[in-house]
Order: structure tokens, then C-alpha cells, then sequence
């Protein structure tokens, strides 16, 4: 009886696969696609991002590659690279919800909050159920002060995934800042118990209300 494979000998085994069928044919973009997000996967990060541009150059209209490019270069904290990757991808694909929600994500983080909230409200329409979408168009309203907007923007995270911790600190961080602070205590409990870490500021914040 042999023994079962463990996901790193499957990976290993896939990225083989691949390539083994560039060795036949280099030109498919597809396929340095998919051997880079299995190198992604083995936080090879510098032979996937060369098999991403390998994918683009011969697929140059491949939206999934450019996206992959602007999550690579968000995990190097190059925000400018990973807006114009996603960017790219919006122009060959203008319907990719996960482009639009990516680009709001980086937007975010550079501090440039009303684009941000309008990439992400245009991912939620065009993808209702992108979870992270709707969780960082949660915290994007928060950080305008919309917190009713936060709120139910939260509220619609946990409808899809009720254990999604960070929809659930964000939550505590809108009724805290409402003065509810029963609830900012219940959805701070709720985001700890699932794996979030919760500002040591707030906590000490929440403290006085226990």
C-alpha cells in the first residue's frame, strides 16, 4: 500500500508538470501562469514573478497574470506596482471584480480613501459575495467616519463568513466610536476569538466599559 502524498509532493510533482509542458511549449501563457501561482505557493517569489511576465508577454491580455503581478509586488510593499499591475488588468478585463477590489486594497493602504471606496464599491457590484472586498470597504468607511456605512458593510461580510474576524473588529470599532460600547465589547471578543489581533490601544480603550 503506498503512502499518501503530502501537499508538498503534490505542488512539487505540479510545478514538474508544468514545466515539462513549457519545455514543449514556451509560448503558452497559461502555463507560466499556472507554474507561477504553484511557485507562489512554495514562496518562491522571484521565479514566479519571472514566470508572470513570462505570461503576459505571451498572453497580453491574461487579467489573472497581472493581478497575481500586483499581489506579488503588494507582498514586496511596492503600493504603486501593485496599483498599476491591477490597473493593467481592469484595462483587458474591465468586468474583474478582483482587480477592482485589489486596487481599492492598495489604495487603502497608501491613504487614498475615496478611491479606494470606489474600486471596492465597484467590485461589490460586480461580485456581491467578495468578502474581502466588503471587509476593506468596511474599514474604508470607518476611516471617513461613515460608521453607519461601516457598520452594515461589516454586517454583510459576516452574512457570507461569520467567523471573518476582521469584519468583526471593525465592528467593534464602529460601535465603540458610536458610544455602544456593549457591543464594541461583544464584537471585540468575537474578533479575538478568531484569530484577530486586536489593537492593545483599543483594548485598553474597552477596558473602563467591562
Amino acid at each position: 500500500m503506498s503512502k499518501p502524498q503530502t501537499k508538498a509532493e503534490t505542488i512539487k510533482e505540479y510545478i514538474d508538470q508544468q514545466v515539462a509542458a513549457l519545455a514543449k511549449n514556451p509560448d503558452c501563457g497559461t502555463t507560466h501562469y499556472n507554474l507561477a501561482v504553484a511557485l507562489i505557493k512554495e514562496n518562491r517569489w522571484d521565479e514566479a514573478e519571472q514566470e508572470l511576465m513570462a505570461a503576459v508577454e505571451s498572453s497580453p491580455t491574461l487579467a489573472e497574470a497581472y493581478v497575481a503581478l500586483g499581489g506579488l509586488y503588494l507582498h514586496k510593499g511596492d503600493l504603486d506596482a501593485c496599483i498599476r499591475f491591477n490597473e493593467r488588468a481592469i484595462q483587458v478585463r474591465p468586468k474583474f471584480a478582483e482587480a477592482h477590489g485589489n486596487l481599492g486594497f492598495a489604495y487603502l493602504q497608501r491613504g487614498n480613501v475615496d478611491p479606494a471606496i470606489a474600486a471596492l464599491e465597484k467590485a461589490l457590484s460586480l461580485n456581491p459575495r467578495f468578502i474581502q472586498a466588503q471587509t476593506t470597504l468596511s474599514s474604508a468607511y470607518y476611516m471617513t467616519g461613515r460608521l453607519d456605512e461601516c457598520i452594515a458593510a461589516a454586517n454583510k461580510a459576516l452574512e457570507l463568513e461569520p467567523t471573518f474576524a476582521v469584519a468583526h473588529n471593525n465592528l467593534a470599532l464602529a460601535y465603540f466610536h458610536k458610544g455602544a460600547f456593549k457591543e464594541a465589547i461583544e464584537y471585540c471578543d468575537k474578533a479575538l476569538a478568531n484569530g484577530f489581533e486586536v489593537r492593545p490601544e483599543f483594548l485598553k480603550d474597552l477596558e473602563p466599559y467591562r
